[in-house]
């Protein structure tokens, strides 16, 4: 609501206010409505200064509105004279307005002319600028008879045109009576008048019906004139002439004047033999040749837009081979009034003075004439009491009687324009044009704009202040306009309150209030990034978004593609496009998803937009518009047009080709070249139908296939290549095989193709021996074994012989080498690894290629012992041509015997006498089965057994251990020396109780010691039951658990838990002595897992000795119908399947008997070693067939109290590696057949633990 003025009154006086002269001004239309004021007539509407009465339009309407307090009344003069449109009966005019409208009924002559309107009320009257109505005539060329113009070949002639009169613009066509086009060039064109020029006439230019054609396109109308005839008499001496000018004529101004920013068109048309040429040039400064044009074939030249700088000479040159002509154009630009100051409408208040100034520029200067309400101000002299001059009319003392319409009139002689000025004289009290109350809204950091329009006279002063601040509102971002309007620049919170705009003048005051609320600002905190994505692939755009909470309800978020909205709900989009979160997901993107993406979030009061480019990358489009050309014999050249290459740049093109004869359908690469050429040379075969295709490649793939170009067939031809890869082979003694890669069939270069093979012994001058075959090999029968030979082969077809052949060497075939390596002799390098040696044979005794040798070596006995081992025989192969070898990977300690023979291409040759060595003692392998006997309170009783490799005599262990506990302690490592190799156990006293410890046992033989057998445990004050070796087995009701006491006291008690893996309630038995050995579990179900726990108490906690899971045999359901079991095919089949594994196993035991003997193995046959192991010795373990298996141990203490045990170190197996492939001294290990002695340290025995139990 408004106000209340006694409180702005009392307010007034406390504030500085901020005080805004608003200028006098014209009265704004809302002032009615508050306020009856009489007001001066102003023109409103009025035509144009030129109406053309055009013949197809039906009625002309001129134009006169205006408004004013009181209304107007209209009045007209034409030419001059007054003229009332109301008693005209051949017009109609509007009711309260000053328009009228003209009929056509074919006579409009009586209206053409100038006519200005007149509005007047009791204040004054305004007068229209002045309208011209013109009634253009129907142009017609006149009917008349034209005689023929004759003239002599060479000279020159013009037809003339002389257009009628019509409106602007014209067009000039000359053209024959059947409609076609005069040719126009340098020497004939048409001039701007219409004519036809001839520079010089020419025989051909004789013709009869010479026809000018004139256009006006504003009245669709084109007339035509009377045919001319031109006759040309032929001369045999034309003289030639020097340049003059047909147009400018004598009768033509060289000035001309235009008017500035229209176009000049100016002219020099020629005559002369031969045709001259013209050419421009500006005498007095430079050539605008941003707006000069030349035309017509030079002989125009056009300037557009002329301004002052165009003034000056231009001139026209026209030259020819006999001399030159110059004609000069003198330019004048002029320009027709225009407003510099335009008088303006105000309002003044009584008693007031005031400045009513008008002034116009044009050249020639403008004269300015005044009048007052349409008369001129000389005939009000002297009523008129103010002083005038010619740009300003000085009002003094005006009083409200004196309110009027001034006019001010600019003219030159190139037209009048006219101005009107509303001067009203009044007093009236500020009238707020601004509703109260209103509310503005805004966002943090934009300018804000409060509106407080008012009216008064005198001129109220404006203030603007803030309800809850006694002070002014201005500062640097506060800024108050004429018109009231508060702006606050860069808004803050702190801005939010109701403002008051309060108007004041000498009759009164008025105030209004507005609410300015200020919000938070959108903005796009996470920005949509450029992005480039593979088509087919997934597109994702990131647009986060923070706006004020309050604009929640009006918050909208879009996106846009190029510019054009985003429906991602429409049939197009809705299945690839969607919108969640803010991010905008494209599946599948294609091709016609690249582009601008921006994301734009509104509110009613901002928006904020954020932009990015998606790239989508794809393969090229494939190459189009594939040419052959340059065709020669055997070359072509292929040119293609790029496709698109879908933003990732074409690297290279593959050329492919396919021919119909061998391989229809099938391409071949070609050629490949640089991603940026178009056009490759290729060089072809004869005989071959060719089409290519390409294939662009970029950094995504390669594009589909290009269109085939045409078929290309090139003219058959004799090879021009012979086969690769010629090679002769023995593959029996006496013979030689001639083999070579044969040509493809697109090589032979045309038909018939066939192979000359030649051949004779190596290095010798023989004649070639030869034979044609069309296979690809030919055998060579009755050579010498293993003899060199020269070959060729020659490619052959219809049309002759290919190139002369490269003449290759190949061998005869091979045979077994004759003799066997002498002096062999061994060196030992240490316990593992020998050279041996021996010495080369004769060269003639290989008998083929020397592929390298062979040795064969085995062991006879171990010497530490004195047994037998088995005669398996190992097999060692060095290639090429040499007289020693490594030979790795032996045991220590052994006696070996080793023979070597001759390899080459055939076989092997005799074996060498065998050579016999020894190898040293080593180091050997750990001690095995290192375990914790016996546990006490300070005191462990450590057993072991012997290395399963001693690789020598073992001499002593060596003892030692130490103090590990899981806190920082380590204790001191101490060692103790078993001087007894045959010592397998030993007590260590004096040990911490409650603690852990580790030890390490070492064998030692004279050359060193082994790696250590490791050991941990805990002393302990209780003994606990110590329990080896823990296994099951399962039948389909019951399950046996067995064990190994170990040592210490075996009277010890323990129990046995059970249940259900899945479900189920623990069971526990009774109490179990560890003497015993195993404990059967009764009344268990058939194909069921349980989970099994051995325990110290009978309790189920989470602690145990061990711990696992075990499944019963058969299925977990009963049956109904009788077990499989009792079936008798069941029965049968079984039968059947136990008699045919017995038949194999002694076909196996028998094969394995009747293995090939060695003549080592011999001997041992005849004296066998009575100490030998036997047969069952060898098995290292047995098949239970109750599916026992050892236990899983959960290594926890006896209690809840105790720690955990640590997993003890298992031991791992040190024996004697495969012998496999070794490469030592350029030599290789092949395979080699016999069982490898190993030892295992390995058991089905559980870790031992060591604990204290907690009293």
């Amino acid at each position: 609501m408004k106000m209340n003025l006694r409180r702005t009154r009392q307010s007034c006086w406390l504030l500085l206010c901020l005080l805004i002269w608003v200028q006098a001004e014209e009265i704004p239309p809302e002032v009615f409505s508050y306020v009856k004021i009489e007001q001066l007539p102003t023109i409103t509407n009025q035509s144009p200064s030129t109406l053309v009465a055009f013949p197809f339009d039906e009625e002309f309407q001129i134009k006169c509105e205006a408004k004013g307090n009181p209304k107007p009344i209209f009045w007209w003069k034409r030419n001059g004279e007054e003229y009332d449109p109301l008693s005209d009966p051949r017009v109609t005019a509007q009711k309260n307005s000053g328009t009228f409208t003209i009929y056509n009924n074919g006579n409009l002559t009586s209206f053409q002319g100038k006519y200005s309107c007149y509005a007047s009320n009791k204040l004054g009257t305004a007068v229209s600028e002045e309208t011209e109505f013109i009634i253009p005539n129907v142009p017609k060329f006149p009917k008349e008879k034209l005689e023929p113009i004759v003239v002599e070949e060479g000279e020159s002639v013009v037809l003339h045109c002389n257009p009628p009169d019509g409106i602007p613009p014209l067009n000039i066509y000359w053209m024959t009576l059947d409609l076609q086009h005069i040719p126009l060039d340098e020497r004939v064109s048409v001039g701007l008048n219409g004519d036809l020029y001839f520079a010089n006439v020419e025989d051909k230019d004789s013709r009869n019906d010479y026809c000018c054609f004139a256009g006006f396109p504003r009245i669709r109308t084109i007339v035509q004139k009377m045919p001319m005839a031109l006759v040309v008499n032929s001369s045999n001496s034309i003289k030639q002439r020097k340049p003059s000018f047909l147009k400018p004529s004598l009768n033509d101004s060289s000035h001309i004047i235009m008017l500035k920013g229209e176009t000049v068109l100016l002219e020099c048309v020629p005559a002369g033999l031969p045709t001259p040429l013209v050419e421009w040039i500006k005498v007095d400064g430079r050539m605008p040749t941003d707006r000069a044009t030349e035309e017509n074939f030079g002989k125009m030249l056009r300037l557009d837009q002329v301004s002052d700088e165009d003034n000056g000479i231009f001139r026209c040159i026209a030259k020819n081979d006999v001399g030159k002509a110059t004609y000069d154009f003198y330019l004048t630009v002029e320009e027709p009034p225009r407003w510099k100051i335009k008088p303006e409408s105000k309002t003044y208040t009584i008693g007031s003075s005031a400045d009513l100034l008008c002034e116009a520029f044009g050249k020639p200067e403008p004269v300015i004439t005044w009048e007052m309400n349409g008369i001129p101000i000389e005939q009000l002299t002297p009523s008129f009491r103010h002083k005038i001059s010619q740009g300003k009319i000085e009002l003094h003392n005006l009083q409200q009687h004196e309110s009027a319409v001034f006019q001010c009139a600019a003219s030159n002689k190139h037209g009048t324009i006219l101005a009107n000025a509303n001067i009203n004289v009044l007093n009236i009290h500020p009238i707020m044009m601004t509703a109260d109350e209103v509310k503005y809204n805004t966002v943090a950091g934009n300018s804000v704009f409060m509106d407080c329009r008012v009216f008064g006279s005198p001129v109220p002063v404006i203030s603007w202040t803030r309800e809850d601040d006694i002070y002014s509102v201005e500062s640097l971002r506060h800024n108050v306009f004429e018109n009231g309007t508060l702006e606050i620049k860069n808004t803050s919170k702190e801005d939010s309150g109701t403002y008051i705009c309060l108007a004041t003048n000498s009759l009164g005051k008025e105030a209004i209030t507005a609410v300015l609320n200020i919000r938070d600002s959108t903005k796009v905190v996470v920005l949509p990034v450029n992005q480039s994505a593979l088509r087919s692939s997934l597109a994702e755009l990131r647009c986060d978004v923070k706006y004020d909470i309050t604009l929640q309800h009006a918050f909208t978020l879009i996106w846009e593609k190029d510019g054009e909205e985003l429906d991602v709900t429409s049939t197009d989009h809705r299945n690839r496009f969607s919108v969640k979160d803010g991010v905008l997901y494209i599946r599948n993107v294609s091709l016609d998803d690249e582009g601008v993406y921006a994301c734009i979030a509104s509110t009613p009061l901002d928006m904020a937009s954020a932009r990015a480019l998606l790239t989508v990358l794809d393969v090229p489009d494939p190459p189009e518009h594939l040419k052959l050309s340059d065709s020669q014999n055997q070359s072509i050249r292929l040119t293609w047009k790029q496709g698109s290459h879908h933003n990732s740049r074409i690297t290279e093109c593959i050329i492919e080709y396919e021919e119909n004869r061998w391989e229809p359908g099938r391409w071949h690469e070609m050629e490949r070249v640089p991603g940026i050429q178009s056009s490759v040379l290729l060089t072809l075969t004869p005989h071959v139908s060719y089409r290519f295709r390409v294939i662009a490649v970029n950094a995504i793939g390669k594009s589909k296939p290009s269109q085939p170009s045409a078929r290309h067939l090139t003219p058959p031809a004799a090879p021009d290549r012979n086969p690769d890869n010629v090679r002769g082979e023995g593959h029996n003694p006496h013979e030689m095989t001639i083999k070579w890669q044969p040509l493809k069939p697109v090589e032979w270069n045309g038909p018939g193709l066939f192979y000359k093979v030649s051949w004779r012994l190596g290095g010798s001058n023989d004649s070639w021996e030869e034979v044609s075959v069309r296979q690809h090999s030919h055998t060579v029968k009755h050579a010498p074994t293993f003899q060199l030979y020269d070959i060729k082969v020659q490619a052959v077809n219809d049309l002759g012989p290919g190139p002369e052949p490269q003449v290759k060497h190949g061998f005869s075939g091979e045979d077994v080498p004759l003799e066997a390596p002498q002096k062999v002799s061994v060196d030992i390098i240490n316990s593992t690894l020998i050279k041996v040696s021996w010495s080369k044979v004769p060269k003639e005794s290989i008998r083929g290629h020397l592929r390298g040798y062979k040795i064969t070596y085995w062991k006879v006995q171990h010497s530490h012992d004195g047994k037998r081992s088995h005669s398996d025989k190992y097999f060692l192969t060095f290639e090429g041509d040499r007289n020693h070898g490594m030979v790795p990977g032996l045991d220590p300690f052994s006696e070996y015997f080793l023979t070597i023979m001759i390899l080459n291409g055939r076989g092997s040759g005799p074996e060498s006498q065998p050579v016999t060595f020894s190898t040293p003692e080593g180091v050997p392998s750990p001690p095995d089965i290192l375990e914790l006997a016996l546990i006490s309170k300070d005191a462990v009783t450590l057993s072991w057994r012997p290395p399963v490799t001693p690789n020598g005599i073992v001499t002593h262990y060596h003892l030692q251990y130490q103090l590990i506990n899981d806190t920082d302690e380590i204790g001191e490592l101490v060692g103790i020396q078993l001087p007894n190799p045959d010592t397998l156990q030993w007590d260590i006293s004096d040990l911490k109780s409650n603690s852990k410890y580790k030890f390490y046992l070492r064998a030692c033989t004279v050359v060193g010691c082994s790696k250590p057998a490791t050991e941990e445990g805990i002393t302990t004050i209780q003994q606990v039951p110590v329990l080896l070796n823990i296994t099951s087995s399962v039948s389909d009701t019951s399950a046996n658990i067995s064990w190994t006491p170990g040592m210490g006291k075996t009277d010890l008690e323990f129990y046995i838990a059970y249940m259900k893996t899945r479900k189920g309630m623990w069971k526990i038995s009774d109490a179990l002595n560890v003497a015993k050995n195993f404990h059967t579990i009764e009344g268990l179900e058939p194909g069921t897992e349980y989970t099994i726990r051995v325990m110290t108490k009978n309790w189920v906690d989470n602690t145990s000795i061990f711990e696992d899971v075990i499944e019963t045999r058969g299925r977990a359901y009963g049956s109904a119908s009788q077990g499989i079991s009792t079936q008798g095919w069941f029965i049968g089949l079984m039968c059947a399947t136990a008699l045919l594994t017995i038949i194999l196993l002694i076909l196996c035991f028998v094969t394995r008997n009747k293995g090939g003997k060695y003549s080592v193995k011999e001997k041992e046959d005849m004296h066998p070693d009575l100490e030998s192991p036997s047969l069952k010795d060898e098995i290292f373990g047995e098949y239970s067939d109750n599916d026992e298996k050892p236990l899983k141990g959960s290594l926890q203490s006896l209690n809840g109290d105790l720690k955990p045990a640590e997993s003890a170190d298992s031991l791992i197996d040190y024996g004697d590696a495969d012998h496999g492939q070794f490469n030592e001294d350029g030599s290789f290990i092949g395979e080699y057949a016999g069982k490898k002695d190993r030892g295992s340290a390995e058991g089905n025995r559980s870790s031992l633990i060591m604990s204290q139990a907690n009293a």
